[in-house]
């Protein structure tokens, strides 16, 4: 790690992309409370009064896709004509069953795609993730708590942060600035929109990792002013916040995005492998820094490529570690990561907003016992 700064971003649940993100994982998880093994691959486009559902569902049951997409738009604020999206605008459905070539190989627990997938940890905060992206998850999802409870009831859905720490010797030194971007009613000067967000958002947040920034290190909605957010001013899809869903930055990324998909393609199932197996690694001390990359081919059972590399901080021989990372922890072929995690359950929706990774809650996030 010689950055001697390093920036990442996060957004609010309202974020047109984590609208469409919600909406898709709402949809996976109401298909795996019907039929566990179905094959799911569904994506979202969220416009001007409009919200497109399409790919590819097979499953026994029929699924109400547009009230459950209603029921995400309404539940995440989008409620007032005036943001020209809610949940009463249009939606379109075209969704229509996996592709047999795919199923082929899916149907004997192979994977739904080919790709690659890192996952990483690092020593830098209790949940084991990058400094900078989990201040900025935590900022927005506080930002949410202060609309959704109306303790800043100007606030409107939608909304991003951003956070700058300075590192030295590869730790984390300070918070150099933060950024908070978030629609408001207009009738809301800046001074107390600045006030407020400094006093009630930045500060306490920052606060409960041991860092502060003077007000001069807070920049609100860099433009001057932002009124109406959501998909009439930025059209969302699925699947296009990346780095915010995984590390903001600080590791590599692998191809393909995790929302909307079920656990048979590895693009997910894989992903939170990778990352269960770097964070046992730094929670066992075996290394302060860990990255791990998976590799599949579509339709086979089993990864063609497992490596890790800890940059520089490992505390054990390179074959003592690759037995635990690879052999110890969790048995890596589709069918044993999907069993081993336990991930034919509804439990997606809530990865699609503050991030899949550094969150207790999850079966890819827990620390085994030796």
């Amino acid at each position: 790690m010689n950055y001697k700064y390093f920036t990442s971003e996060s957004v609010a649940s309202g974020h047109p992309d984590k609208i469409c993100d919600q909406i898709s994982d709402a949809i996976l998880d109401a298909v795996l409370t019907k039929d566990s093994k179905a094959r799911v691959g569904v994506e979202c486009l969220a416009t001007y009064e409009q919200l497109v559902i399409a790919g590819e569902v097979t499953c026994k049951h029929k699924i109400p896709y547009e009230q459950i997409a209603r029921s995400v738009i309404k539940k995440l604020g989008y409620t007032k004509k005036a943001y020209h999206f809610s949940h009463t605008s249009k939606v379109k459905v075209a969704i229509h069953h996996q592709s047999p070539d795919i199923a082929l190989g899916v149907d004997l627990d192979g994977a739904g795609d080919q790709g690659m997938m890192f996952g990483y940890a690092v020593n830098e905060t209790e949940e084991l993730m990058p400094l900078p992206i989990t201040l900025s998850h935590r900022l927005v999802e506080k930002m949410d708590q202060l609309r959704q409870s109306k303790k800043l009831n100007y606030l409107r859905p939608d909304g991003k942060s951003e956070v700058k720490v300075e590192y030295k010797n590869g730790r984390p030194f300070k918070v150099n600035q933060v950024v908070v971007a978030v629609p408001n009613d207009p009738k809301i000067s800046n001074v107390q929109l600045y006030h407020d967000l400094y006093k009630y958002l930045v500060s306490p947040v920052l606060s409960q990792y041991g860092y502060s920034i003077k007000k001069s290190e807070l920049i609100i909605n860099g433009t001057g002013r932002w009124e109406i957010g959501g998909p009439a001013s930025d059209t969302g899809l699925t699947g296009r916040k990346l780095i915010v869903d995984t590390y903001g930055g600080m590791s590599r990324m692998g191809g393909g995005a995790m929302s909307g998909k079920d656990p048979s393609k590895v693009d997910r199932s894989a992903a939170y492998a990778a990352r269960y197996i770097a964070k046992n690694v730094v929670a066992h001390k075996l290394a302060g820094r860990c990255e791990v990359q998976l590799a599949y081919v579509i339709g086979q059972p089993k990864p063609i490529t497992t490596s890790i590399e800890t940059f520089g901080s490992q505390k054990v021989s390179q074959p003592a570690l690759e037995d635990f990372a690879f052999r110890k922890l969790l048995d890596l072929s589709v069918k044993g990561i999907v069993e081993g995690l336990n991930l034919r359950q509804p439990i997606y929706e809530p990865t699609a907003r503050y991030g899949h990774f550094g969150r207790p809650e999850f079966p890819w996030e827990k620390i085994v016992q030796l």
